[in-house]
């Protein structure tokens, strides 16, 4: 095993070698600009269109020039929001999101607070999904966008999209979501979902980093949208400037992979996640964090008890890569808005650990993790003279409480009266 062995294929995955071959000659021999019209552009304008193609089939896009090219999730997420919040202000001024949307879509809501739009931001359960009658409630006549991520990047849960998507067809309200978690991973579909914008990230699906997508719908309704990047109208003038022709290529060669592998290594990785959450729920006092059942097949969330998590996170990350929260806000010491929004105190916040298990991982890598994590929490624990005194606290009511219990069920003997004992 090579350490440490990577468990973050939340924060991003390592390229595909498949992927990365098929990169290497628009670096080199193949290296034409694709709005060039000679023979080397030529040919990188038709491996762009070819790698469009293979992404529209994975989300299964009726039409491939519905994928605009941006430079990662995160400027379509800008793009998606901003732009129909520009282009549709006439019409209104709401928005429905969620409290636990990726960084990139709050922050973009909060500077459109900042303009004047007003952001409804949905609860989640303690579980982390959206209650639809929630999304229903929230709509107003002025509502011109609902944006919900389908699987959350901490606790890796999936939101209901089909019926959400219903309603906002219903109202004539544009539904976008961020399917960068999900897209290569669960099966997605944005016919299905009634999804008129939807953002991807090659990154999160064993593609390279800096190239990513905005779907955008082109019939039923026509998706117009206000630009953010202005230059030489490339994307349909939705976002102007150079394409990176080998990026794309990659992000197209991933996009084929993922389509061609997804049952079966949806299944495996399955089995792994499983394999790794029942041993180490055998260590006890930890908490699963988002909903079981409907989640990411390689996301596990736990928070650990009676442990520091500064500490603990520290002599984890010796041997396992992996993260305390989001990637993305790892960087700041606030607590996880995802975690808060699900109700956890800050102390279950600071030792929840978030396991991401990938294509690339082994059962043999899972084995090593169910030890090492487990002889930590183990160690840690048993250093603390708090958690040793919570412990005994808690072993000493539990053996009083079975003793009140035996009392209870077998009465005492009556003591003689002259009362009458009916």
């Amino acid at each position: 095993m090579k350490f440490p062995i990577y468990l973050d294929n939340q924060s991003t995955t390592p390229i595909d070698p498949k992927a990365l071959d098929a990169m290497l000659p628009y670096f080199q021999t193949e290296f034409g600009n694709a709005a060039s019209q000679h023979p080397l552009g030529l040919k990188a304008k038709a491996a762009v269109e070819e790698a469009r193609n293979k992404i529209a089939q994975l989300i299964h896009a009726e039409d491939a020039d519905e994928i605009i090219f941006t430079s990662g999730a995160t400027e379509a997420n800008n793009l998606a929001i901003k732009g129909i919040a520009e282009m549709y202000r006439e019409r209104g001024n709401h928005i429905i999101t969620s409290a636990i949307e990726h960084k990139s879509i709050m922050d973009t809501c909060k500077y459109l607070e900042g303009v004047g739009f007003e952001i409804t931001y949905l609860p989640v359960s303690q579980e982390g999904l959206i209650n639809v009658d929630d999304v229903r409630h929230a709509m107003t006549p002025k509502t011109i966008l609902i944006s919900i991520m389908h699987a959350n990047n901490e606790i890796g849960t999936i939101q209901p999209l089909p019926e959400i998507g219903k309603l906002a067809k219903e109202k004539n309200i544009f539904f976008h979501s961020d399917l960068v978690q999900s897209a290569g991973k669960i099966l997605v579909d944005v016919e299905t979902f009634q999804l008129d914008l939807a953002s991807l990230s090659a990154h999160k699906m064993y593609g390279p980093k800096g190239i990513g997508a905005l779907y955008v719908r082109k019939r039923n309704p026509r998706v117009r949208l206000a630009p953010q990047i202005h230059g030489g109208g490339h994307e349909r003038a939705l976002r102007s400037g150079t394409l990176n022709v080998p990026a794309i290529v990659g992000f197209g060669k991933a996009a084929e992979i993922a389509k061609k592998e997804l049952s079966a290594e949806s299944n495996r990785i399955f089995n792994l996640r499983e394999k790794l959450r029942q041993k180490i729920e055998k260590i006890g006092d930890v908490h699963i964090n988002g909903n079981l059942k409907r989640r990411l097949p390689g996301n596990l969330n736990i928070s650990f008890g009676g442990i520091e998590g500064e500490t603990f996170l520290n002599e984890l990350c010796e041997k396992l890569a992996v993260s305390s929260g989001s990637a993305c806000t790892s960087a700041t010491p606030e607590p996880s808005h995802v975690l808060k929004a699900l109700g956890l105190g800050e102390d279950r916040i600071h030792t929840s650990i978030r396991f991401g298990i990938g294509r690339f991982n082994t059962e043999e890598e899972i084995n090593y993790a169910i030890d090492y994590v487990s002889e930590i929490v183990n160690r840690l624990r048993e250093a603390s003279p708090i958690y040793k005194t919570n412990l005994n606290t808690s072993l000493r009511d539990s053996s009083q409480s079975k003793v009140e219990a035996i009392h209870l069920s077998f009465p005492r003997k009556r003591e003689s009266t002259n009362m009458d004992p009916r």
